[in-house]
């Protein structure tokens, strides 16, 4: 019996992890990937997390590895099935068949790429579709791709390729970006980045690989095909939490509900990261997340009952 199982090991798990050792709790994580990180491995450049600014993405999940590990936190492979109370503890199911036992769950799983769910996404997925520049980019010097989004990963994304392809067609639903002003004003002026306001992509195209996408302008119904070689989709993320919808309250969109305190509506089951209602995501905040989750998990392991 575990005082604490840890699902997730991005910035907001491994943070909780430090803090639960640190506190002296009998803690393990369980993370389905091969390797921990959570979203930052696919990262570029991380230049907004205070005294790491410039750093790799990877260079700085393997820098917070190495403090869990300093730590001797048990890291466990594995996808999580399902979290049921069980006797006054939790059980955490695994897909494998295998059943964990705690006093307490922190979710710390974080967020998935979003899709756009049109014709030749899945079809192409890996033959031209990619959800991360990053780890792609490369496959695609000196042709002509397109990013679909207008937040900060979409502008990211963009001039990541810039440096990389001959072309980059960004397009976006509205005229106005979601991205930080600083990237806006990048994207804008680099000259190989062709902004697309007002269209949607309807369908990509492709034979045995992406050849194309078909695009519509939303303001007048205007039909448009762009000739490129790959298309990376960058429209958002939305948690992993299906499996969870019996067990703590969430919101219409599947994040669940907590304040900073990372209290959940189950008793002994807390929240931390990217997949917890909040207005901010980021390696920060998450890391926040994760001290205050454990501190409210200490407190109610001690007796007492944490605010929700």
């Amino acid at each position: 019996m575990k005082d604490m199982i840890i699902i997730g090991s991005g910035p907001a798990g491994m943070s909780a992890a430090v803090y639960a050792k640190r506190a002296m709790l009998d803690v393990l994580v369980v993370e389905q990937e091969a390797f921990c990180g959570g979203q930052i491995v696919n990262t570029s450049e991380v230049d907004n997390y205070l005294g790491f600014f410039g750093i790799d993405g990877y260079d700085m999940a393997m820098k917070f590895k190495e403090h869990i590990d300093h730590f001797e936190v048990p890291v466990q492979k594995g996808q999580v099935t399902e979290v049921k109370q069980q006797g006054g503890n939790w059980e955490v199911k695994l897909s494998d068949g295998g059943t964990l036992s705690s006093r307490t769950v922190l979710l710390a799983m974080g967020a998935k790429h979003r899709k756009l769910q049109i014709p030749g996404e899945q079809e192409y997925s890996g033959a031209g579709v990619s959800y991360c520049a990053t780890c792609d980019g490369a496959f695609f010097k000196k042709k002509k791709v397109a990013v679909v989004g207008g937040g900060d990963v979409a502008l990211e994304d963009a001039l990541y390729l810039s440096k990389l392809c001959e072309t980059v067609y960004l397009v976006h639903r509205r005229e106005e970006l979601r991205g930080a002003k600083l990237l806006q004003e990048q994207v804008l002026k680099t000259s190989n980045i062709s902004f697309l306001p007002f269209y949607e992509v309807r369908e990509i195209l492709g034979e045995e690989r992406v050849t194309g996408v078909r695009l519509i302008e939303n303001q007048t119904g205007g039909e448009k095909q762009l000739d490129i070689s790959g298309i990376f989709i960058a429209v958002g993320m939305e948690p992993d939490t299906g499996y969870l919808s019996d067990v703590v309250e969430r919101d219409k969109t599947g994040y669940i509900k907590a304040q900073e305190n990372g209290v959940t509506s189950a008793e002994g089951i807390f929240v931390a990261g990217d997949c917890r209602t909040k207005q901010l995501r980021q390696i920060a905040t998450a890391v926040s997340d994760g001290a205050n989750a454990v501190a409210s998990a200490v407190k109610y392991l001690s007796g007492g009952h944490p605010s929700k």
